[in-house]
């Protein structure tokens, strides 16, 4: 396995081809094991990973002062090498449930305040709102990221589940470096506006659930119990009739792999990675076993006959369900 780089756009850093998504390690997803999760954080960057992307709302910091204690403990040149994504502004109450998102430049400079103390950093690499904040324009929002950056505690600007309309106005605004959203073999609407998009202004993407949330890894199984804790318990594509539907493609995907010697999940974060190389794949192994089947990735080489088949046994738009519950697609960027 050889890890390549990718450019964050043409504003930003060079990054490991594969990014690592640590949200699973905090929430969302059932229990996590602190030390597996720490030691797979250090397994990542000793196999050249240089990405990692987290939230300062994932288990409400717990995965910042994860991350934190990750890096703190890790050799000194792996820790140099690291750069950190954050995203901010999405409220949560106590009890866990969702409040929206503050995109005000005084909220975002307070939540940017927390995540340098719990991730023990002087800066943050690439800083980004969640979710677009309907009640406050993009410009202000991108504008107090800026001034961050001009005061050191953040080098570049992202941006996360936004439309077309939003990038070219934050881009407007500030330089910037990335856009992250969701891109797998099963959700492929960035192709649609955003992708071209981001192509042409020069800012590359970094997708996350290129394994649908373990639902295309080839490890999920119909009869899988799961946590009321966990995210897929509520989620339209692992419900019923949606799940078998989609379970099949997965079946389908499973030849092909098979044929090539390599396993489901490695095929299709191989796809992801054949789509350009503007686009970085976050993985969300919260194992050093899941860890080393993704990065196997990197060495899957997809010719024109292996992204036919694959085009033919998981067309676009065939998944059944939505991506999120309903009331959460309602927070998404269209625009």
């Amino acid at each position: 396995m050889t890890m390549r780089t990718r450019a964050l756009g043409t504003t930003g850093p060079h990054v490991s081809a594969l990014g690592l998504g640590c949200m699973g390690m905090s929430a969302l997803y059932g229990d996590a094991d602190r030390a597996e999760s720490i030691a797979t954080v250090h397994a990542a960057l000793e196999a050249g990973v240089t990405l990692l992307d987290t939230g300062d709302f994932y288990g409400m910091g717990h995965n910042e002062t994860l991350i934190g204690e990750a890096l703190r403990t890790a050799p000194a040149d792996l820790r140099e090498r690291a750069l950190v994504s954050v995203k901010f502004g999405a409220l949560r109450s106590p009890d866990g449930d969702w409040a929206g998102y503050d995109g005000r430049p005084a909220a975002v400079k307070n939540f940017a305040a927390y995540s340098l103390q719990r991730l023990g950093v002087d800066h943050i690499d690439v800083y980004r709102i969640a979710r677009l904040d309907p009640d406050v324009p993009i410009e202000e929002t991108v504008g107090a990221i800026a001034e961050l950056i001009q005061k050191g505690y953040v080098k570049h600007v992202g941006l996360s589940e936004v439309g077309a309309e939003t990038i070219r106005r934050a881009a407007a605004t500030a330089p910037v470096a990335d856009v992250q959203i969701e891109y797998s073999l099963i959700s492929r609407g960035v192709e649609e506006s955003v992708l071209p998009t981001t192509r042409e202004l020069g800012i590359s993407l970094t997708a996350y659930g290129v394994l649908s949330r373990g639902l295309i890894s080839g490890h999920f199984t119909r009869d899988r119990q799961l946590a009321a804790n966990d995210f897929r318990a509520h989620s339209p594509r692992f419900q019923g009739e949606n799940l078998r539907h989609n379970l099949n493609l997965v079946e389908a995907l499973r030849k092909i792999a098979e044929r090539k010697g390599v396993t489901v999940a490695q095929i299709a974060i191989a796809w992801v990675l054949s789509r350009g190389e503007d686009i970085v794949p976050l993985v969300g192994a919260r194992t050093r076993s899941r860890l080393t089947e993704s990065l196997g990735a990197l060495d899957v080489t997809l010719g024109a006959a292996d992204l036919a088949a694959i085009e033919e046994a998981v067309p676009a738009d065939a998944a059944a369900g939505e991506r999120y519950p309903a009331a959460q697609m309602a927070h998404l960027g269209s625009k």
